[in-house]
């Protein structure tokens, strides 16, 4: 496929892939000028829909309207025909026409979410060429690139008339220092193999960038944020002028903080001894494991996490069973050793939190506009929000404690939960990868007819 302009009227629809689920948004442009008094009303949102649950099946759909008025919504019904998300995607074309009276041929974009994307650093219509080369990549981020990558060919196939464009987590990054994204190890085999820094959650980023710049009133090139994007997969950023100063994934996701199944940053020589034969640390080479680059991938990208510390993904039940275990110690009532490993799940990640916002607060030179936390963690979880901010007040932040308890009632896409004396803000922004996606290509004149 080659890049081909569409007529201003056509809709865009915005992909978003993960390990085993499918979000998908579609939208028109509004005709609004680029500069609007918010950064993405240059697109209305005419609906979404949700697949979960593609690899442990009956895969789960949701379909609910927002601007587009007509149609029959699905809150979480089980669908026997998903059994891949090619499938989970023909699905949804399917319902978009039958329920929606929305004909296929009306798409005229599709943006894909592409965790990886190597050295491409703007968007980029996928051809031969393109989808080879994110293919390639799909190692570096196994639990996502592979699952983008099936959904673009059911996009070629179920609409080749439309152009489908890869955007990628790692451009926003690019702006890295160079010294922030090189490893210490030999320059000439770094550079053949493309051995650095690249970062992800690029685009939850950038749209939390241009949110949060707009309402504190900034130019982005004027802003200074510590973002946390907080979720089953976990990250944090360091934006100085606009730009992506600095961030905790590293060459893949696997590195930072930890996820719900990934470590996060260890010592590189951990895993040959977690997996050698020795049941212990050793270096008796009789005792060592061949441990191939896809088996350590395996354990800490998908065996590890707070889920290998408390036996579930749910960060949510980890706080739940937290507080049930503190309210006994209070009570005076026995604690199992067993029952302290939710705190300890807890204070883990906070404790990875504090070390590189610390770190990053350094960088900024202090000159920090606002702390802000995104992802399902960070949007959903009072009480981590309490704890980071607390162990924060030496750096001249403060939380409104009421304020960080009415998030979920608050339908803002920024939340104000915290302003210190010398105006540092505490913020909450509900980041959409999707939206950001779509507002960047209505804004990309390659794409549109004049």
């Amino acid at each position: 496929m080659s890049e081909t302009t569409a007529s201003k009227t056509g809709l865009i629809l915005a992909v978003n892939a993960g390990s085993s689920s499918l979000k998908i948004s579609l939208f028109r442009r509004s005709g609004a000028p680029s500069n609007t008094s918010s950064p993405h009303d240059v697109v209305d949102l005419l609906l979404t829909s949700t697949i979960t649950n593609i690899s442990a099946p009956p895969a789960l759909f949701s379909f609910s309207l927002a601007s587009h008025g007509e149609g029959r919504e699905a809150k979480k019904e089980p669908t026997q025909d998903i059994k891949d998300h090619a499938s989970a995607f023909a699905h949804f074309l399917d319902y978009l026409k039958r329920e929606a009276s929305i004909d296929r041929s009306q798409i005229v974009h599709i943006c894909h979410r592409v965790v990886h994307g190597g050295d491409y650093y703007k968007p980029v219509v996928i051809t031969d060429e393109s989808y080879h080369h994110i293919e390639r990549l799909s190692d570096l981020a196994p639990l996502h690139n592979g699952a983008a990558l099936s959904v673009m060919k059911a996009c070629i196939d179920a609409l080749p008339k439309a152009n489908s464009i890869a955007y990628f987590d790692t451009s926003f990054h690019c702006s890295m220092p160079q010294h922030i994204g090189m490893y210490a190890i030999r320059q000439d085999i770094a550079k053949k193999r493309g051995l650095k820094k690249y970062g992800f959650h690029g685009l939850s980023y950038a749209f939390i960038l241009s949110a949060v710049s707009s309402h504190l009133a900034k130019d982005p090139s004027q802003t200074n944020l510590i973002v946390m994007h907080l979720g089953s997969g976990a990250s944090m950023c360091a934006i100085g002028g606009g730009k992506s100063l600095d961030t905790t994934m590293g060459l893949t996701p696997v590195s930072g903080l930890p996820g719900a199944t990934r470590s996060g940053a260890i010592d590189p020589s951990l895993i040959f001894h977690y997996t050698n034969r020795a049941g212990r640390m050793s270096h008796d080479r009789s005792l060592a494991v061949d441990v191939h680059v896809t088996e350590a991938e395996e354990v800490l990208n998908k065996r590890s996490g707070w889920a290998a510390l408390t036996g579930t993904t749910d960060f949510g039940e980890i706080v739940k069973h937290m507080k049930e275990v503190d309210a006994k110690r209070a009570a005076g009532q026995e604690v199992a050793e067993e029952e302290e490993k939710w705190r300890l799940a807890f204070e883990l990640l906070l404790d990875r939190i504090l070390g590189y916002l610390g770190g990053y607060y350094v960088k900024l030179n202090g000159e920090v506009d606002a702390l802000v936390f995104a992802g399902g963690i960070g949007e959903r979880s009072v009480e981590l929000r309490e704890a980071v901010v607390a162990k924060t007040t030496c750096l001249g932040f403060a939380l409104d404690r009421e304020a960080n308890g009415r998030v979920d009632g608050d339908e803002s896409v920024v939340v104000n939960v915290g302003t210190s004396r010398d105006g540092k803000r505490v913020l909450v922004c509900r980041t959409d990868e999707q939206l950001e996606m779509a507002k960047e290509c209505a804004l990309d004149s390659r794409f549109w007819e004049e």
